[in-house]
C-alpha cells in the first residue's frame, strides 16, 4: 500500500498571505493544484482585528468569528466570492484594509451532502452540508435540540477532531479531540483548560457515520449550528497530542508530513491556541504566530521549526511546551513521503 493517498496537499489545503488595499481584489492561490476553497479563515497579522470564517454551505456573506461567543454576522463587503483558485473581498475592514496584511488559510470539501436522518435511520438530527472523503473534511449544518442527537459527517470513517459554532445564539466554540475523549471539550475562543462533562459530546465517541451530542450550548443549543469535521488522512493531516518537556530543545511531535499548518493547545492547563504555518515567515525558524482566541496581531516569539516529518517545538513556553498536554491540529505541505516513493525534504 502506498504511504499517502495525497501527493499534493495544496489539492485541499492552502495559505495565502496578501496586503489589503481598501477597495476590491481577488486573492489567487499558488499551490501546485488549483484549490476553490469552501472553508476560508483570514485573520491580519499586523493590526488587531479578530479572525473572520466563512464557508460555503453557511455561505460567503455569513461569518463567525474564532476569537468571540457572539452570533454569526451578515455582510455583503468582506468575501465577496468563492473563485476557482482563491476568493474575491470586498471593501471590509477585517478582510482587507488598505496597507494591512493578512493570512488566509483555506480547505476545500466539494461535495454536495445532505441527510435526512427520519428517512436513512442515519443519526437523529438532519444535517447537509460539503464534504471531502478524499481529504477526510466535511463541513455540516445542523439544528440543535437541547437533548442529546446524533448527527451524520458524511466522512465515512471517524472523526479526529469536530469544531462547533452556534450561529443563532451567543456561545463558545466547541472542539473534540480524539485524543481528549469522548467526555472532554476544549473551547476556541478560550484559553481554558479542557473541560470534562457529559453534555459536550454525551460521552460517545463519534463513528464511521455520526458525532453525538449531548445538551451543552457550544454543541448543541436549540440553535442553527456549523461543524467543521476532520478524519486523519496519512501524510496529510494529523490531529492528536504531545507532551511538553519545558525546555527551549523541545518536543518533536511526529505527523508523517512536513507540515503547512499547525494548531496547538495546553489542554491542561490554562494558554492560548498557537497557530503558525509554513508561509509566515516562510523558513526555519518559526517565529510568526496567531492566537485563534484573541484579536492580537501577529507575535513574534520563537516558536518550532517544521522538519520533513513533523514539528520540532522550540520554546520553554507553558502554553507551547510546557510540562502538560497539548493537542494539535495539522496539514502537509507535502507527505514525508509520496506514493511513488519520493521522500519531502527539510526546509
Amino acid at each position: 500500500m502506498a504511504y499517502t493517498t495525497i501527493d499534493d496537499p495544496s489539492a485541499y489545503f492552502q495559505t495565502a498571505l496578501y496586503t489589503g488595499n481598501g477597495g476590491t481584489q481577488s486573492i489567487t492561490n499558488n499551490g501546485n493544484s488549483d484549490l476553490q476553497p469552501d472553508w476560508i479563515w483570514i485573520k491580519s497579522r499586523n493590526e488587531a482585528e479578530h479572525h473572520n470564517l466563512v464557508d460555503s454551505v453557511r455561505g460567503n456573506t455569513k461569518v463567525v468569528y474564532s476569537s468571540l461567543t457572539g452570533v454569526e454576522d451578515t455582510t455583503s463587503i468582506q468575501v465577496t466570492s468563492f473563485a476557482s483558485d482563491g476568493f474575491a473581498l470586498g471593501s471590509g475592514t477585517n478582510t482587507n484594509k488598505n496597507t494591512i496584511t493578512y493570512a488566509a488559510w483555506q480547505w476545500k470539501a466539494g461535495t454536495s451532502f445532505s441527510n435526512d436522518a427520519s428517512s436513512t435511520s442515519v443519526g437523529s438530527i438532519d444535517s447537509a452540508g460539503s464534504v471531502s472523503t478524499a481529504a477526510g473534511f466535511s463541513i455540516i449544518s445542523y439544528t440543535g435540540t437541547g437533548a442529546n442527537a446524533t448527527i451524520a459527517h458524511g466522512l465515512g470513517v471517524a472523526p479526529s477532531m469536530i469544531i462547533t459554532k452556534s450561529r443563532g445564539t451567543t456561545n463558545n466554540w466547541g472542539i473534540y479531540n480524539k485524543n481528549l475523549g469522548n467526555t472532554n471539550a476544549v473551547f476556541l475562543n478560550l484559553t481554558n483548560a479542557s473541560d470534562a462533562a457529559s453534555t459536550y459530546w454525551n460521552n460517545t465517541s463519534p463513528t464511521s457515520s455520526v458525532f453525538s451530542v449531548g445538551s451543552a450550548a457550544g454543541t448543541n443549543p436549540s440553535a442553527t449550528m456549523i461543524a467543521y469535521c476532520f478524519a486523519e488522512k496519512k501524510g496529510y493531516s494529523k490531529f492528536g497530542s504531545y507532551t511538553g518537556n519545558g525546555n527551549a530543545n523541545g518536543t518533536f511531535v511526529y505527523t508523517g508530513f512536513k507540515p503547512a499548518f499547525f494548531l496547538l493547545k495546553n489542554s491542561s492547563s490554562a494558554g492560548s491556541w498557537v497557530l503558525v504555518d509554513a508561509k509566515r515567515p516562510g523558513f526555519n525558524v518559526i517565529n510568526d504566530s496567531l492566537n485563534t482566541n484573541n484579536a492580537n496581531v501577529e507575535n513574534t516569539a520563537t516558536v518550532c521549526d517544521f522538519t520533513s516529518n513533523g514539528v520540532k517545538l522550540r520554546t520553554n513556553a507553558d502554553h507551547m511546551n510546557g510540562s502538560y498536554t497539548f493537542i494539535f491540529m495539522a496539514f502537509a505541505e507535502n507527505p514525508f513521503v509520496t506514493s511513488t516513493g519520493v521522500p519531502a525534504m527539510a526546509r
